[in-house]
């Protein structure tokens, strides 16, 4: 009964379902179509909001900082144009500072290149294989090479160094460069130390040609200056002497005292001026050996009746200790001066009225000689001056000194193959050394 009333309602009423479900799904369509054109609106806002920002990017890529971004009429789009912008502008000051950073360095590196540029010395960075990497306006003078055409090629093309010499073991080495012409240059090298495993050296090269010819004409002055200095002292002693001998008539004791103090004093000055000559001399490893075998004691002993007479002034004693005999194989004028300076010294600085020791000995293969006196010693400082030319220790105690004694001294000894030090104790004593090859044999040997 229940089934048939549904049929009936539903036979019924067909016509009106169905109308109202036609309607339904108009609507709808309706509402999806005014929804999807909504939505297209808003996805090409969102599309062309993105292109804006893309356009952007791209321009800041390629350097262009001066855009920025507008807000869009879409949800965090202001929060999204707020933060790039900030991002823009961070990255245009980055900008500026780099920018400014690398126009300082540039400065700086101009300043730099200005100042080497300005140098008296030429420099040459070169890598291994000696291949020519930068070089100064000075070698491109020196080398009439313009500084472009310098860059790549080898030192060696340039400059002739001394025999068995290599350009990164160059030290203040007299070099030859071959388009200078008599100019005269030394140089010296040191290796580049950078991050990287490469090895590239730099070359100093200074130019010395005005500085040789000042020497050779010094020299030239003080060989002249000390001859004619000689003459008129070797005849001063030569008349002193003939007084002495009471050539001109008899002389008192008292005259007798004067004029020996003046020929002491003729002595010094004759000795002063040979040094000054003879330190000219060395200068270019000039100096002339004629070696001979000589007993010491004999010839300390002469050395020693000869200063005795200096050493009375101050009254010092010349002690000679000598356990042996020895033989030693040296230029016998060369080392009596040396041994007549140290014992001059030893007068002169050490304490008067104590002795001056004059000590023999042997270590293996060598011969030592000592003079010590017990005075005022030398300072450390001195000490590491001491052999310089021109150093003077007299200057602290008011003394005369040329400063050349010490200098001539140990070149003298090292010709010899010898060496000559000091060990000193302030206000206790100094002491001299002389060591020298001892004698193998009997021959008498001339050379340098």
């Amino acid at each position: 009964m229940l089934m048939e009333v549904i049929n009936y309602i539903l036979n019924e009423h067909s016509v009106f379902f169905i109308h109202i479900l036609n309607l339904f799904i108009l609507i709808t369509l309706i509402a999806l179509f005014i929804f999807a054109r909504h939505s297209r609106k808003r996805w090409s806002k969102v599309n062309d909001y993105l292109g804006i920002i893309t356009n952007t990017v791209n321009s800041i890529r390629y350097g262009d900082l001066t855009k920025k971004i507008e807000k869009a009429d879409l949800p965090a789009s202001g929060e999204l144009a707020e933060s790039l912008n900030r991002m823009i502008e961070t990255l245009n000051d980055r900008e500026k500072m780099i920018i400014e950073y690398q126009n300082e360095l540039h400065r700086q590196n101009k300043f730099l290149e200005a100042v080497i540029d300005s140098l008296s010395d030429g420099l040459i960075i070169m890598d291994e294989d000696y291949e020519i990497l930068r070089a100064t306006y000075k070698i491109s003078d020196w080398f009439d090479c313009a500084g472009k055409n310098l860059i790549g090629k080898n030192l060696a093309d340039f400059i002739e160094l001394p025999p068995r010499k290599k350009f990164e073991t160059l030290n203040r080495d007299e070099i030859y460069i071959k388009n200078s012409g008599t100019s005269s240059f030394i140089a010296g090298s040191m290796e580049l130390k950078l991050d990287d495993k490469k090895k590239r050296y730099i070359v100093i090269i200074k130019n010395i040609t005005d500085q040789k010819e000042l020497e050779k004409i010094k020299e030239d002055f003080v060989a002249t200056l000390t001859h004619d200095l000689k003459v008129p002292i070797i005849a001063e002693t030569n008349m002193l002497e003939l007084f002495l001998n009471e050539n001109f008539g008899p002389i008192s004791d008292k005259q007798k005292i004067a004029l020996k103090n003046m020929q002491a004093s003729n002595k010094e000055l004759l000795d002063l001026v040979q040094t000054v000559l003879e330190t000219y001399k060395v200068r270019d490893g000039k100096i002339r050996l004629y070696k001979e075998n000589i007993m010491l004691k004999g010839f300390l002993e002469e050395i020693i009746e000869e200063m005795s007479v200096i050493a009375l002034k101050t009254n010092n004693r010349l002690e000679l200790i000598l356990p042996r005999d020895i033989r030693v194989l040296a230029d016998r004028i060369q080392l009596k001066r040396v041994i007549k300076n140290l014992i001059q010294n030893a007068i002169s600085y050490g304490e008067a009225d104590s002795p001056i020791e004059i000590k023999i000995g042997e270590i293996p293969k060598f011969v030592v000689i000592t003079v010590k006196d017990f005075g005022a010693g030398i300072s450390r400082r001195d000490i590491e001056n001491i052999f310089n030319r021109y150093y003077s220790a007299g200057k602290k105690f008011h003394k005369i000194g040329t400063g050349l004694g010490l200098y001539l001294a140990r070149q003298i000894i090292l010709s010899h193959g010898g060496e000559l030090t000091v060990e000193s104790e302030e206000g206790k004593y100094t002491e001299f050394c002389i060591k020298l090859p001892a004698s193998i044999n009997g021959d008498v040997y001339f050379g340098q």
